[in-house]
């Protein structure tokens, strides 16, 4: 991880994202109603920069979550994402203390940083900050190390530099290696989230310099 007090001001990363540390983030989920439906693992990537101003995928976080007491799993969506929720193997923890340990990396990667308060960063970032936050609220942990409501979106990004907003369309046009049998894990979604942000910001800071 590079040490940021021994970058140029300028390429800092706080001062790159006006003190907002990017963290790409990933949920999975049992359903679309964050208020119903049990947030099943969460992952996130914290973004570094080099001494060149170059971004990179750097300091992970991944855990499998516990569905709340009376959490809906519809079967459709266990379906796409292939999770057994209560299978003894996923080693699944309660909620609250994910939600913890998860606040609590997120905010020691963003004072690593220099920087103030993360910023998710996601595809489809509104699914992903929605369960986020009603589990916080749900579970009463807080305060959240992310902005309470401006995010970063690679569908965004996909769209305008290829023309793409499916994830594995935007990945395999990104030049990305995808590999369909890990998709819908949420450390792989957030794994390769978090190069289509970084190859985007990358390609932009040469084009501006």
């Amino acid at each position: 991880m590079p040490n940021t007090t021994e970058t140029p001001d300028n390429r800092a990363i706080s001062a790159r994202f006006r003190r907002f540390l990017p963290v790409i983030v990933d949920v999975e989920t049992g359903g679309f109603n964050e208020k119903t439906d049990a947030l099943l693992e969460i992952a996130a990537v914290a973004v570094q920069m080099d001494a060149e101003g170059e971004l990179s995928p750097g300091e992970k976080f991944a855990d499998h979550v516990l569905p709340f007491e009376g959490a809906r799993c519809e079967e459709a969506a266990l379906k796409v994402n292939g999770i057994d929720p209560f299978h003894p193997l996923r080693a699944a923890r309660d909620e609250k203390d994910v939600l913890r340990d998860f606040f609590d990396a997120v905010g020691k990667w963003t004072a690593k940083q220099g920087c103030t308060r993360a910023i998710m960063v996601g595809h489809n970032t509104f699914f992903d900050h929605k369960f986020i936050s009603e589990a916080a609220r749900r579970c009463d942990v807080g305060p959240s190390p992310f902005h309470s409501f401006s995010t970063l979106d690679t569908v965004t990004l996909g769209a305008c530099l290829y023309g793409e907003t499916v994830l594995a369309k935007v990945a395999v046009a990104a030049g990305l290696d995808w590999q369909e049998s890990e998709a819908h894990s949420a450390i792989y979604d957030a794994d390769i989230t978090a190069q289509i942000f970084c190859d985007a910001c990358n390609l932009g800071f040469r084009k501006k310099a």
